[in-house]
């Protein structure tokens, strides 16, 4: 475990009713008493935020099912973007799905401003490593970093690559383009920030349409947007004849998962390691990359999806 006293290949291609079967889970059933096992031993209760697309909500049952599990009261509140849940994480929350360089990156503007350096070390126990004295100042332990990663990419018509010989996001150098992208995308430097410091690209408007949600994926497709915020496990984008840019000058750092818990509530309740590291363990990039499609292809629910990869896996019975 690191303990530090840290806006994703079908995973996040999804139409608006998977987005809205997520979001659903997230906000009702996974926080819906009645769907979880009884335990024999009562160990309090735990309160788990995050965001809300399809792969959070996703990785937030698991959560929710191996606390619940363990003997764990969970409330589970899911919000459309990091910005939502850090203000009050962790005085008021206790547990959140997270991506290392996510979080280390957002306590890093907000200590030091947006025009801070960002952290940019490709390996995730390397990046929270870095990022160490922000998470301690913060009062946030990361545990350990899942082999799973997943990193924002960015995505164009087909037509439009093949009429501008746009095939990496440094040939948009110098082009105005409309982004369709996550509510908290401007600014970011994995992001608009990013995309318009480093890259030189001129961000005419961010249309805040979510992430890889269908609303961004539509006004692209669409001409209201050239360009459109996904994630490296986008596998749905060929159907769609939409093609991901290349990170050719890799503006996004180690995107690991990553469990981040309130240091308080980890001092109080350590057995929470023990529950969540073995998950950690468990998933690998591919695996996230299946489960998110039975989601998003399947039109499986996220809860069920969740259920059967633990049971699996031996992480539960």
């Amino acid at each position: 475990m690191i303990s530090l006293h840290r806006t994703r290949a079908l995973a996040a291609g999804l139409a608006a009713a998977t987005l809205f079967l997520a979001t659903s889970c997230a906000g009702d059933d996974l926080g819906n008493d009645g769907d979880k096992s009884d335990s024999s031993t009562d160990r309090g209760a735990v309160s788990i935020s995050g965001q809300d697309f399809p792969e959070a909500a996703l990785v937030a049952a698991m959560y929710d099912q191996l606390l619940t599990d363990a003997g764990y009261d969970t409330d589970v509140k899911l919000v459309s973007a990091r910005d939502g849940y850090m203000p009050t994480f962790p005085k008021t929350i206790d547990i959140v799905p997270e991506y290392v360089g996510g979080i280390v990156n957002f306590l890093n503007s907000r200590e030091n401003g947006d025009s801070a350096k960002p952290f940019e070390a490709g390996d995730g126990e390397q990046l929270a490593e870095d990022g160490a004295d922000l998470l301690d100042g913060a009062g946030i332990t990361l545990l350990d970093v899942s082999p799973a990663t997943d990193t924002n990419a960015f995505f164009v018509t087909k037509q439009y690559s093949e009429d501008n010989g746009v095939t990496t996001l440094s040939d948009l150098e110098g082009k105005s383009v409309t982004l369709a992208a996550a509510e908290d995308c401007e600014g970011r430097l994995d992001c608009e920030g990013g995309l318009s410091d480093q890259y030189g690209i001129d961000i005419t408007e961010v249309l805040p349409l979510g992430y890889a949600s269908d609303a961004t994926y539509d006004a692209v497709i669409k001409g209201e947007a050239e360009l459109g915020e996904t994630s490296t496990t986008d596998g749905t984008l060929e159907s769609r004849d939409l093609v991901v840019l290349d990170d050719d000058q890799q503006i996004q750092p180690a995107q690991n998962l990553v469990p981040a818990v309130s240091s308080d509530f980890l001092d109080e309740h350590p057995d929470v390691a023990d529950v969540l590291n073995p998950l950690m363990a468990a998933l690998t990039t591919d695996k996230l990359t299946e489960l998110n499609a039975r989601v998003a292809v399947g039109r499986e629910k996220v809860e069920d999806v969740a259920a059967d990869f633990l049971s699996s896996e031996g992480l539960t019975d």
